[in-house]
């Protein structure tokens, strides 16, 4: 299967620690910015990927803008410590860690960053394509919230998720493990 334009590049998921994804990403301003949005992390573990852990994006900015908009988000991690870092801590990007652009399609083959030098490569969607979005000076945390009403355990134990201690038989997380891997095999 040839490898579309627009996509991830596989290899990148193959070789990911990691991964966050923020659907719904709200960006708005008028002069002041902000943006807000939850999704979920998976750490890639021996056996694959682990159970999501719910997490919130967040940040603010200064300057001229206007209007409002909503983003799909990936961050994609190149190692499982600093995916931890975030389980037992809140993170800045491009702070704490540094975060850069992502290729992708048969273009990204050849980028910079595709030696993943950054610690986090990031990619956005909206209106159905990838394109860029600087979140560096957001902060990523986790969301106790939503992790002790989706698991009903411990929401201070984040890393029993990740071991699969809390695990909860759900469709919809066993069809995002099932699409990460199925994206992660395709041929580039």
């Amino acid at each position: 299967m040839a490898l579309p334009e627009e996509r991830i590049p596989p290899k990148l998921l193959r070789r990911a620690a990691a991964i966050a994804i923020v659907p719904n990403l709200i960006r708005g301003g008028f002069v002041v910015g902000a943006r807000f949005g939850k999704g979920v992390l998976l750490v890639k573990n021996r056996n694959g990927w682990s159970d999501p852990v719910f997490i919130k994006l967040y940040g603010g900015s200064l300057g001229w803008q206007i209007g409002l908009e909503n983003i799909d988000v990936i961050l994609i991690f190149k190692n499982r410590q600093n995916a931890l870092r975030l389980l037992s801590n809140s993170l800045t990007l491009g702070g704490d860690l540094s975060i850069a652009l992502g290729p992708v399609g048969r273009a990204g083959q050849k980028a910079t960053d595709l030696g993943f030098r950054a610690q986090i490569l990031s990619y956005s969607r909206s209106m159905g394509a990838f394109a860029g979005l600087a979140l560096a000076g957001s902060r990523l945390e986790v969301d106790y919230e939503a992790n002790a009403h989706f698991y009903h355990c411990d929401p201070y134990k984040i890393y029993q998720i990740i071991q699969g201690k809390c695990h909860v038989t759900n469709t919809y997380v066993q069809v995002l493990k099932e699409k990460l891997r199925e994206y992660a095999s395709w041929q580039e």
